[in-house]
């Protein structure tokens, strides 16, 4: 069970430019992860700070034939690099930035090799940095490279490092470090199952993963300032991988060196570094005095644990943190109604779906028809209207809503009392009490999930006659058991049937089709295969040209509709979540990233006062 999200941003409130959209993705005209020209043409990436400059001539009267020709000239780099801000003066970084961890009862390791949960990596994202990042629009810009070419074949990525790269304590970054922290993710001792899934198109991830080689046969650095990065075959959605914190950098051999006193020091590229961690309680970071983009503009960054959402809220109720919320951890619905029209909180769509899966290997999920009885006994809009709320919206495919691909239509499976009855009887029962004992697993810990395997319960007795179990268990059990579903599905205590949930971790169909339904992937927990379904993924995996994309999103497309076809997943809904910015801070934008509330440039981050 993944967590992390990404997608383009919808605010309730405050809408972003559509220009980056599913609209801009289907029409060829640019989408976000886009790959730079064929036949090594180099991507623009100036650094915010790096504007062109008129000579003090054409200030004069009498030059207009010279702006002209300056026009010109600097006419395809203006468009190519458009968008770019003017910033505003820099002043000395000031203030302290209080932010809200909820669910996180301690920050036990600083380790972008070693994610934990969606919480727990928001402050990764702030120590350390990597080759690119996403954007507040979820673009892929530059980070520690300024600029990368991609081969014509789509295979070879060179990138181009900063000038004067540093880590937090000031020493050089070098290309060959990013070359080693990628091995290091895939390393045995360091890594996991989820970094080979990930990292596995380059050339040597399963021999380093393995254990029989130490380094990665596809990177190397070939200079100080220049990494190349070769991979077995095209991917349309590796640069957008590459914004995922799993790739990025952390000092060679530091975090081994410093042991469990990493926790009190950590650093990286970052905008921050750590001065303290305070266990139980909460971690508190400095300003990287040697960040590539200059020092942040607030001084310090604390980094508050709550045991739940309630608790955060209350807090910022209360004056006590200035950010509050994730993509995976908003307001409470039951309290959304005291957000009610104040600026500081807006509500925002995520790429996250909550879903119902099956075992499909045994009785009576193995057979199809009962798979379609039970999606089309649940009524969404009730669900999301009656138990959440309004907090949620129905979800009809796979994608998220708004979701890179999802302009190309889907045919739900919609509630269909009378369809549902007639599935089952093709199944070969009269009625649902004819069923063996069904039992649906989720997690007990969270009172929204509660509430909707209550309704699912109703609507399976209503439509179906089958009594369901509910059967709460702690978060860690669930996926415990989600991962022994994987290994033995078949065993005789495997889950039937759960409730569980997939956020993106990049904006990529792939990251949802392919990697969650694709027979032979380590998340597909519920077991459901189909051959064509394999097929379709597989070929518009490995289609990466900016032409292709229409094409690329058809066959995903097609994919996802034998998917609901035959409930590979039964998607229920995808969470709104509404997350909180204090008016007095400037410069940090909500969206569906992993740790949901971004700074574009840290150096423009603001904490005024009196207001």
């Amino acid at each position: 069970m993944r967590h992390l999200h990404l997608t383009a941003t919808f605010a309730r409130r405050r809408a972003a430019p559509p220009a980056t959209g599913a609209s801009a993705l289907d029409e060829g005209r640019g989408y976000p992860g886009a790959q730079p020209d064929r036949g090594a043409t180099p991507v623009c990436h100036l650094s915010p700070h790096t504007r062109p400059r008129a000579p003090g001539l054409l200030r004069q009267a009498g030059s207009r034939l010279l702006l002209l020709i300056l026009a010109l000239a600097l006419g395809p780099l203006l468009v190519a690099c458009a968008g770019l801000r003017p910033e505003e003066p820099r002043r000395a970084p000031a203030g302290t930035l209080r932010w809200s961890l909820e669910g996180v009862s301690d920050i036990t390791r600083l380790d972008p090799a070693r994610l934990s949960g969606n919480q727990e990596n928001i402050p990764i994202y702030l120590i350390f940095g990597g080759l690119v990042r996403l954007n507040d629009r979820l673009e892929v810009i530059g980070d520690g490279a300024e600029r990368w070419t991609v081969s014509g074949d789509g295979t070879v990525y060179t990138f181009y490092l900063r000038p004067g790269l540093k880590y937090g304590d000031g020493s050089p970054v070098v290309a060959q470090h990013f070359a080693d922290a990628l091995a290091r993710t895939l390393a045995p001792a360091t890594g996991t199952e989820f970094a080979l899934t990930f990292l596995q198109n380059i050339i040597g991830a399963r021999e380093v993963r393995a254990g029989n080689a130490a380094s990665l046969a596809g990177v190397r650095a070939l200079d100080e300032r220049t990494l190349e990065v070769r991979l077995d075959s095209p991917r349309g959605y590796f640069l957008s991988q590459l914004t995922y914190a799993i790739t990025y950098l952390a000092p060679p051999g530091a975090i081994e060196a410093a042991g469990a006193a990493w926790l009190d020091r950590a650093f990286g590229t970052g905008p921050f570094r750590v001065v303290e961690h305070l266990p139980a309680q909460g971690l508190v970071l400095e300003g990287n005095p040697h960040y590539w983009a200059g020092p942040p503009g607030v001084e310090r960054v604390e980094f508050r644990l709550f045991p739940n959402t309630d608790a955060a809220f209350s807090a910022y109720q209360a004056g006590e943190v200035d950010v509050m919320g994730s993509v995976q951890a908003g307001v409470p619905a039951a309290r959304l109604a005291e957000t009610a029209n104040l600026p500081d909180f807006q509500t925002i769509s995520t790429p996250v779906a909550r879903y119902v899966g099956f075992n499909n290997t045994q009785p009576p999920f193995d057979n199809l028809y009962v798979r379609q009885a039970f999606a089309q006994a649940v009524d969404k809009e009730r669900l999301v209207a009656r138990v959440l709320e309004g907090s949620a919206t129905p979800a009809w495919r796979i994608l998220p809503a708004g979701f890179a691909g999802t302009r190309e239509p889907i045919a739900p499976l919609a509630f269909d009392p009378v369809g549902a009855r007639a599935a089952l009887g093709l199944a070969g029962y009269v009625s649902g009490a004819e069923l063996p004992p069904v039992t649906l697993t989720y997690e007990s810990g969270d009172a929204d999930l509660g509430r909707v395997a209550g309704e699912l319960q109703r609507f399976w007795r209503e439509s179906l006659g089958v009594d369901v179990r509910l059967d709460p268990v702690p978060r860690q059990t669930l996926i415990d058991r989600l991962d022994a579903l994987v290994v033995n599905p078949r065993a005789p205590d495997a889950m039937q049937m759960y409730l569980s949930v997939w956020g993106a971790d990049y904006p990529d169909p792939q990251n949802f089709l392919s990697l969650q339904l694709h027979s032979a992937s380590p998340y597909n927990n519920g077991r459901w295969t189909n051959a064509r379904f394999d097929a379709l993924v597989e070929e518009a995996d490995r289609m990466s040209g900016r032409g292709e994309q229409a094409e690329r999103f058809r066959l995903y497309r097609d994919a996802e509709q034998i998917a609901i076809n035959e409930v590979g997943w039964l998607p229920l809904y995808n969470p709104l979540v509404t997350l909180a910015i204090r008016p007095t801070v400037r410069g940090l934008t909500p969206t569906v990233s992993p740790q949901g509330i971004v700074a574009v440039d840290w150096t423009q981050v603001r904490i005024e006062e009196g207001q």
